[in-house]
């Protein structure tokens, strides 16, 4: 099964400050999601699913630090979630956050490999 590194995530404390620093550091946007208490971040021209238009690049996203996400993080990006699901658990993982849609784009998860790196986990479609 092969994965690609296609999003990334950065907890935030005060999502104000956070804001201010990434848009004056690297003029980054942000994209609020409706009903959720999560951001997009775009750093490169995105097309209609937030993945950059540019060969290289990846856009994130920013919510409240906490559960699972208390450290940046990466998105591995599989074409079957349920399939990723159990191939982790086999080699030795853990799912930390079970599977739940993102509207109607597919699904994520989170989960922690065996040297405890809290990854994200997203199948489109």
């Amino acid at each position: 099964m092969k994965g690609k590194i296609v999003h990334f995530e950065l907890p935030f404390d005060d999502q104000k400050r956070a804001r201010k620093f990434y848009k004056k550091t690297f003029d980054w946007a942000f994209d609020p999601v409706p009903d959720q208490d999560y951001t997009m971040i775009q750093t490169a021209k995105s097309d209609k699913m937030g993945m950059s238009k540019e060969k290289g690049v990846i856009n994130g996203g920013m919510a409240e630090r906490g559960p699972p996400l208390s450290h940046p993080s990466v998105t591995v990006m599989v074409d079957d979630i349920d399939k990723a699901i159990k191939s982790i658990g086999k080699n030795g993982g853990k799912i930390v956050r079970k599977k739940m849609a993102i509207g109607d784009m597919g699904f994520v998860a989170y989960f922690k490999d065996p040297e405890g790196n809290v990854l994200g986990l997203v199948s489109f479609g």
